[in-house]
């Protein structure tokens, strides 16, 4: 059984190691020039790390990632508001995009791997499977799902970069009045952060303007980025399948979702190893991560509206209060229902029960 996978991103890279461990031939193709990761930082959560683990990829996660450090989450002067301690190498691990796609891209032997490979309809594809992994953009869902709906601007913009060390650091998640932002320690003294402001679609905004009086060292961190990266945030309404005819489609061009609970990347991780512990069979595919995806897509909105959208000194001073309010011990077991997946249990077409 032969699959390509259209996009070589996270998403389309786990898709073809998970595919090939239960003995699928794959191809990857990417229409860019080479294949690479922008961004800065992910959080692999422990829902993500089952899925690398059960890819075999683990341990070089763990590598490479940041060590054990504390965490919480902080009001915009500098307060904390909730601290978690030991958040790290057993609850999550810290490191940059292009470390986590460089773990998947030298899982797979290169003569899969096709650049400079556009692909603009699934039919022009020889193959028992194809799967779309081609970002929210995603013009293959858009070929094999003309009716459905496409991303939607989610009221804020978004800046990221990798600030040089050394720094020490806990992960922290700050919020303030209509905006938030993210620190992620990495190992070797760097910092990948995160800005997010409530604001139109491409507005002229400047970040160190916007979060100069936030507490340090965020102002620090994003002054001193070279190479900041700026998008607005956009997600994609529930779709009425993953799935159609021989297509499946991964990651943001399934369900793509805002950044509030961290978990894109994760799902798109989660996504990989159950399409291929359903070997083939797509219905199982679509009842199993349709579901999940988008109770995270709807967790992830309501964690917007509960931060980066709270605004009014009132409503930002009651927020604040219920944070602190809260057990830290309560608000990990919240969080739990979002990394709680297990890798499913299904049998595949040649009968073997993947472990």
């Amino acid at each position: 059984m032969k699959a390509i996978v259209v996009g070589g991103g996270i998403g389309g890279l786990a898709a073809a190691v998970s595919l090939r461990r239960v003995g699928w031939e794959v191809e990857v193709r990417e229409r860019a020039a080479a294949f690479g990761e922008i961004g800065a930082g992910v959080g692999v959560m422990p829902n993500a790390l089952r899925a690398l683990a059960w890819m075999g990829l683990e341990d070089e996660v763990r590598r490479l990632g940041t060590p054990r450090v504390s965490g919480g989450v902080r009001a915009s002067d500098g307060r904390w508001l909730a601290h978690v301690p030991d958040v790290g190498q057993e609850k999550i691990i810290a490191m940059h995009r292009a470390d986590l796609h460089g773990v998947l891209l030298r899982a797979l032997p290169p003569e899969i791997l096709f650049k400079d490979a556009e692909v603009t309809s699934a039919e022009e594809l020889d193959a028992d499977l194809v799967v779309a992994a081609d970002g929210i953009n995603s013009r293959l869902r858009a070929e094999v799902l003309p009716g459905a709906p496409g991303p939607v601007y989610a009221g804020a913009t978004a800046w990221r970069g990798v600030a040089p060390g050394p720094h020490v650091l806990p992960i922290t998640q700050t919020l303030g009045p209509g905006g938030e932002a993210g620190v992620l320690p990495l190992g070797d003294g760097r910092v990948c952060w995160y800005l997010a402001r409530v604001a139109p679609p491409a507005a002229e905004l400047d970040p160190v303007a916007l979060f100069a009086d936030w507490h340090d060292p965020i102002p620090e961190l994003v002054a001193s980025t070279a190479d900041v990266i700026r998008h607005d945030i956009h997600h994609l309404p529930p779709l009425p399948t993953f799935v159609s005819g021989r297509v499946a489609l991964l990651g943001d061009a399934a369900h793509a979702m805002t950044p509030y609970l961290g978990q894109g990347a994760c799902m798109a991780l989660e996504d990989a190893v159950t399409l291929a512990v359903c070997d083939g069979d797509l219905a199982r595919y679509d009842a199993v991560r349709r579901p999940r995806t988008q109770a995270v897509w709807r967790g992830s909105l309501l964690a917007g509206r509960f931060g980066i959208e709270v605004r009014s000194p009132l409503a930002v001073a009651v927020r604040n209060l219920v944070f602190r309010a809260v057990p830290s011990k309560l608000a990990v077991r919240g969080m739990a229902r979002f990394t709680s997946w297990e890798v499913p249990g299904v049998v595949t077409r040649t009968g073997r029960i993947p472990s």
